[in-house]
């Protein structure tokens, strides 16, 4: 199974961005599915994760800015990103999870003006 992930790039404080991230197999196959971060000299953080079922949950400093969804019929989790910060600038990660971890090859956002 291979994650995909795209959507990165250089916005502007307050800007947004949508990231997304396809599967090469079934995204139901995924107990849940996520994106993580990695800034310069910090360790990859939780960003957002969606369940099966989709339900959603966000770490506290993304909640009312970022949403995580999934559409099953194109196999694709998606991260919507607005009220951007400079805080939010790192390469971002997804993630499904099966009984173990898979991990896509990132996608560098950068929030700067």
């Amino acid at each position: 199974v291979q994650l995909q992930a795209s959507g990165g790039g250089l916005v502007q404080p307050g800007g947004s961005l949508r990231l997304s991230c396809a599967t090469s197999g079934s995204i139901l196959s995924f107990n849940r599915m996520g994106w993580y971060r990695q800034a310069p000299g910090r360790l990859r953080e939780f960003v957002a994760i969606i369940t099966s079922g989709g339900t959603p949950n966000y770490r506290d400093s993304v909640k009312g800015r970022f949403t995580i969804s999934r559409d099953n019929a194109k196999n694709t989790v998606y991260l919507q990103m607005n009220s951007l910060k400079s805080e939010d600038t790192a390469v971002y990660y997804c993630n499904g999870y099966d009984r173990r971890d898979y991990w896509g090859q990132g996608t560098l956002v950068t929030v700067s003006s």
